[in-house]
């Protein structure tokens, strides 16, 4: 759970004050190293449960203040969007049935959050990224009211202003720009916590690094953002831009992002990644601070280290170094930040599950993993696997190359049984979670590739939005089964989906993919492209997007009958309706249907800061009545 009693710090001097005790709280943990102060004798992990909070249209709900004072339990805690939230899980020794514990633990906390979550009539599901999330549930706006988030977005803001950029392509692409950090609110991810001992710690981390690319590729959920088809594991990509506070010319110098596979491997200590976190990243927030942490060391006392915890909670290592406190004995941890939330907390266990048994049985069958691999292989792996997920064709130890699948299957799984064993994990469990993992792999049915399958064959029968919103009360029944992903059937339109059209947007049901024509063109351009185009409606736009007029059948047929000389060319201007009737993407389809009527159009261009972005014709509420009619029909 991150420090929340943090702020930005309003002057140089809070800084420097800050940085001062960032410095003596390296230099502790460095006396600490030297003299053993860490509890090496229990091995314990933990985990930490991302999730997202949806309407009964299955769309994001902002209601996690509400729910957490409603549930008031303190394993439950707040994210950046008011749609977020996190459970904590309570650590356990790393032996006999921890495994199943630890999915019973997680189960029966978020049943207790989703009994909350029903009293507001809303839902919890479980997902790398939620499908049906629109860009403007991500302003500031929904931003949860805590100090800490809104310190955070100022001081990301100060470093590189209010414009955020999102390049990523996949199937699609997704260009667009933003003003607020809380598109980072997008990803959910359950994050596992291992204990290693101190002298173990640069061994271990190494190996977490080496493994990265072949975890993540067995565990891919988040192929989808915005409606776009991205990454198979898109929230690698958009994590780092969303909190990349370096501007455009910046890429011309080594300046890396906060979000970090790293730099290099660890040689000798864990104090290599906070110094480098130092020297590399500005201080970002502040706290009140008034330990003396030599002095207690020098009476025996074990210090919290809160600046350097503040400080490492906003550098987002996706295997980052921890620091922390168990019956009052200093321990480190690493924290596996790749995995995705969802598809369910069986598949979640079983990803954590492989996880642990590699960082194990690696640990007792390699000394040194550098010798066999070279950091931007791992690095470029791990980026390959973010994209590909098992298709992924990755560079291996001493330069073999192999499929993720092949990889995973012949040699991972073994391996990773190993090292469970050696840790005396009850073998129902081993069985049980590595079990998942193999027929996973085998079938190729990741979360990431059912959505996409799911995308695909739901795309050619109904709506976008009804796409999406389909997906997504599929993956809440799966999850509520607790069935694992590879055994999931692909969702339905007969599955009989209760959504309140009247509360559908706009921007959920207009049409994106415009043909549009400029004012100087010639009219018959325009007859050509509703004829070829199958149109009714041509808006027309100047050179930097703005909508300037629109052009239906009915003045085109017009205009054909009141002219004699079609050789002359006539520019658009000339005919087109030069202030048309528009409307904005976040109103609803009700009030489009209403605005509609009233004004005797049959569509609205959609526009938003004066840019047309799309238009919504009698077309697209003919595919809304017809999927209502299917659904009254099957009743």
């Amino acid at each position: 759970m991150g420090e929340q009693n943090v702020k930005l710090a309003s002057n140089q001097r809070q800084t420097q004050i800050f940085v001062k005790h960032l410095l003596q709280d390296v230099k502790a943990l460095g006396r600490m190293l030297e003299e053993g102060w860490f509890d090496d004798k229990i091995t314990r992990i933990g985990a930490e449960q991302e999730l997202c909070i949806i309407d009964k249209n299955y769309r994001p709900a902002m209601l996690n203040t509400e729910i957490l004072e409603k549930a008031n339990n303190p394993n439950f805690t707040t994210e950046l969007a008011k749609f977020n939230a996190e459970i904590n899980l309570v650590p356990i020794e790393f032996k006999d049935k921890c495994l199943s514990e630890m999915e019973e633990q997680l189960t029966l906390l978020i049943a207790e959050f989703r009994k909350a979550a029903t009293e507001f009539n809303s839902e919890v599901i479980l997902t790398g990224i939620l499908p049906t999330i629109r860009k403007f549930d991500l302003s500031m706006e929904n931003l949860t009211p805590m100090q800490r988030y809104f310190a955070i977005c100022k001081s990301i803001n100060k470093l590189r202003g209010n414009v955020y950029e999102l390049r990523i392509r996949g199937i699609d692409e997704l260009i667009m720009k933003h003003d607020s950090p809380l598109l980072e609110a997008c990803n959910t991810g359950f994050q596992v916590h291992l204990q290693v001992n101190a002298s173990d710690f640069v061994q271990m981390y190494n190996i977490s690094q080496a493994l990265a690319a072949p975890v993540l590729a067995a565990s891919v959920n988040s192929p989808m953002l915005l409606g776009k088809r991205l990454w198979k594991e898109t929230r690698i990509a958009l994590f780092q831009q969303s909190i990349d506070t370096r501007t455009t010319s910046d890429h011309l110098r080594e300046f890396s992002p906060r979000v970090t596979f790293g730099n290099g491997w660890v040689k000798n200590s864990i104090l290599e990644l906070y110094r480098e976190d130092i020297v590399r990243y500005r201080v970002l927030l502040s706290s009140e601070l008034t330990e003396d942490v030599m002095h207690k060391i020098e009476q025996g006392e074990v210090p919290q280290l809160k600046a350097l915890s503040v400080h490492n909670s906003t550098i987002y290592r996706w295997n980052r170094p921890c620091y922390g406190i168990s019956d009052g004995k200093a321990h480190l941890r690493i924290e596996n930040r790749i995995l995705p939330a969802g598809p369910t907390t069986l598949d979640e266990m079983a990803n954590a599950t492989f996880w642990l048994g590699l960082m194990n049985g690696y640990k007792h069958k390699l000394d040194d993993v550098t010798k066999l691999m070279d950091f931007d292989i791992a690095k470029s792996n791990f980026t390959n696997a973010s994209q590909h997920g098992l298709d992924t064709n990755l560079t291996w130890f001493e330069n073999k190359k192999v499929n993720a699948a092949k990889l995973i299957l012949d040699e991972l799984l073994p391996i990773a049984e190993e090292g469970l064993k050696k840790v005396k994990i009850n073998e129902e469990d081993i069985q049980k979670y590595l079990g998942v993992i193999d027929k996973r792999v085998g079938s190729g049915n990741t979360g990431a590739q059912w959505m996409l399958n799911a995308y695909t064959k739901l795309s050619k029968e109904t709506t976008p939005d009804d796409v999406l919103a389909t997906i997504t009360a599929s993956i809440v029944k799966n999850q509520k089964e607790n069935k694992p992903v590879h055994e999931w059937d692909q969702p339905d339109l007969k599955d009989n989906l209760e959504l309140d059209h009247t509360l559908l947007l706009v921007e959920e049901c207009m049409t994106r993919d415009l043909f549009t024509v400029q004012p100087d063109d010639i009219i018959s351009l325009v007859a050509e492209i509703m004829d070829w185009q199958k149109l009714r409606y041509v808006p027309v736009e100047n050179g930097k997007g703005k909508l300037v007029g629109l052009v239906t059948a009915r003045l085109l047929l017009r205009h054909y009958c009141d002219s004699f000389d079609d050789k002359k060319p006539i520019a658009v201007k000339k005919i087109m309706i030069k202030e048309p009737v528009t409307i904005n993407p976040e109103a609803t389809i009700m009030e489009a249907m209403e605005l509609m009527q009233k004004r005797g159009t049959g569509c609205l261009p959609v526009v938003k800061s004066q840019r047309l972005i799309g238009i919504i014709s009698e077309q697209n509420f003919l595919n809304i009545t017809k999927r209502l009619l299917n659904r009254f029909a099957s009743n």
